[in-house]
């Protein structure tokens, strides 16, 4: 099965990065070879809708699943659509989330999990104020468990910062690169 972690750099053995649609990486791994790829999260810096276009890139590569701290809704009903299970509370390494994942610690998320409701989350449905639920609590949608808390992350040290700016320097070369060798393609 191919998976894809959130990331906080390049490789298996970085460390989990809890949020899904500001991660500056997916590391995309299989699950019974423990083969990996990496791939940069071009949507991290994205104004809004970072969670919706990073939803997006790991469903064009095929995944089945999402390891992550957290999702937001919008990203949990793009990959919902897509057919992506959701297991959130992953942490430690990328390696350590996957052996989770593989041993059924972390479990899947459900696909309705984050949504908006029937009324589109908009506080029209009964019980959402205006004293249209009568205080009975009627029209209330279904009970959601709220996210685990996630622990705070310790402070990566000098080294660790060290290393995990080198590797984003070279993702961001190897993208320069292919940008520069699509740009002579087109101009020919």
């Amino acid at each position: 099965m191919k998976v894809a972690v959130s990331a906080s750099g390049t490789g298996i053995d970085v460390s989990v990065d809890p949020r899904f649609g500001r991660c500056p990486y997916f590391v995309i791994v299989d699950t019974e070879t423990m083969s990996f790829e990496t791939v940069a999260n071009t949507s991290m810096n994205a104004p809004s809708g970072a969670g919706i276009g990073a939803a997006q890139l790991v469903a064009e590569r095929g995944v089945e699943a999402v390891l992550t701290g957290a999702v937001g809704p919008n990203a949990a009903a793009v990959l919902s659509q897509a057919g992506i299970r959701v297991a959130t509370g992953a942490r430690g390494t990328v390696r350590q989330a996957v052996e989770a994942f593989n041993s059924g610690e972390l479990g899947s998320t459900p696909f309705w999990y984050g949504g908006g409701g029937a009324f589109g989350g908009r506080g029209g449905g009964r019980g959402m104020g205006r004293r249209m639920g009568g205080g009975r609590g009627m029209g209330m949608y279904p009970y959601r468990p709220p996210p685990p808390i996630q622990p705070t992350p310790a402070p990566a040290t000098k080294d660790q910062e060290i290393e995990t700016l080198t590797q984003q320097l070279q993702e961001l070369e190897k993208q320069l690169r292919e940008v520069k060798r699509r740009l002579e393609e087109m101009k020919r």
